[in-house]
């Protein structure tokens, strides 16, 4: 099982919307005789990538243990059952991390192996696994996907200098990691004001990847511009915005832009809404790099479920006041009101730090 684990890590950029899965084939003399991992959607799942291994390398798989990572699926999707396929190839026994949670299997994938004879084993290492597809448990369950805020800042904090400056408070190596966690995430979402003031591209370029993610703009009034140089990348581009003014709509969607309206009560963009429709759109981890606005909102109403926070070793003093911080928001009056967080990680990344911090509690559903 540490070994699928170790090959659904391997997939974590490449599979979404789907759940990075790995499967290990193992005889009954405990021998290796095939592993795999999902590809991309559309693409095989890890149990077939280990069917074919196998087949590659000329081993039998009849009567062989398969460990995957979570439970294979029992129903067509982009691709057919794996649950059938491991039936028809023989497999005596499948020990799966966890159940899946997409109610299309939940479970169902399991009942067939036991109706065709196949023994079942489900539990081992079940917290790991979870972890792994942590977004995808979110879309699943909760109907959202799982909010990921990104934000670089100097020791005490500041995202820019008093002039404005603010490339680069951080360390190439830092910029790299960074890229590494867009790359696996379903969606990348920024504000039009990030966009306005630095005419970012927010796509993958410091790793490898063979997906760009989709580019999220929350825009309640269609100031993106069309020149913008985040449209030169091919990806899907999704703007929400508060209302629909057709002049503007037509000259972003020309660029090929897709404009969802979705209007709270105070004319800004529901970001509730959003982060549900999103979902429909099968993303399974946003991935937040906004201005101190945008986060403050996010933060506001709950919205975000984990931090991560690169910080410089650098003191730079007073900036460009609040908008110089990584979120608005406050002042509290009491201590019992301020927003509790978990540390996941912290690691150096080249000078910097980088802190996984999770709001306690939002990985309970």
């Amino acid at each position: 099982m540490q070994l699928a684990l170790a090959l659904a890590s391997g997939a974590a950029s490449t599979s979404p919307p789907n759940p990075a899965v790995g499967c290990v084939l193992v005889g009954a003399d405990g021998h290796l005789l095939g592993s795999g991992r999902t590809q991309r959607a559309g693409g095989p799942h890890a149990e077939i990538m280990a069917l074919r291994d196998a087949q590659a390398n000329g081993r039998a798989v009849a009567g062989a243990t398969a460990y995957v990572t979570l439970e294979p699926c029992s129903h067509h999707g982009r691709t057919g059952p794996c649950c059938d396929a491991l039936i028809a190839a023989g497999i005596a026994k499948v020990v799966a991390a966890i159940t899946d949670p997409n109610p299309l299997v939940g479970g169902q994938g399991i009942e067939r192996l036991l109706a065709a004879g196949v023994a079942v084993e489900v539990g081992p290492q079940a917290k790991e696994a979870r972890e792994l597809n942590l977004g995808f448990f979110s879309r699943m369950v909760r109907g959202t996907p799982w909010v990921r805020l990104k934000a670089a800042a100097s020791i005490d904090g500041k995202t820019a200098l008093e002039n404005g400056v603010s490339q680069w408070i951080t360390s190439e190596a830092a910029r790299t990691d960074g890229h590494a966690w867009r790359a696996r995430a379903g969606a990348v979402l920024t504000g039009v004001g990030t966009v306005l003031e630095d005419d970012p591209r927010l796509d993958v370029r410091h790793v490898q990847t063979e997906r760009q993610p989709p580019l999220v703009i929350v825009d309640s009034r269609l100031q993106t511009r069309p020149d913008a140089r985040l449209f030169d990348i091919e990806r899907p581009v999704w703007i929400y915005a508060a209302t629909r003014d057709e002049a503007k709509a037509r000259a972003l969607e020309a660029r090929g832009a897709t404009i969802t309206c979705l209007s709270n009560a105070q004319g800004k963009v529901d970001l509730n809404a959003m982060l549900r429709d999103l979902a429909t759109r099968e993303v399974n981890e946003l991935h937040v790099e906004a201005g101190h606005k945008l986060n403050g909102s996010l933060m506001r109403e709950g919205l975000v479920d984990e931090l991560l926070l690169y910080l410089a070793p650098r003191f730079i003093g007073e900036g460009l006041g609040i908008a110089s911080r990584a979120f608005a928001g406050g002042p509290l009056d009491t201590l019992d009101k301020a927003l509790a967080l978990e540390f996941r990680s912290v690691e150096r990344v080249g000078p910097d730090l980088r802190i996984v911090a999770r709001v306690a509690g939002r990985d309970r559903f």
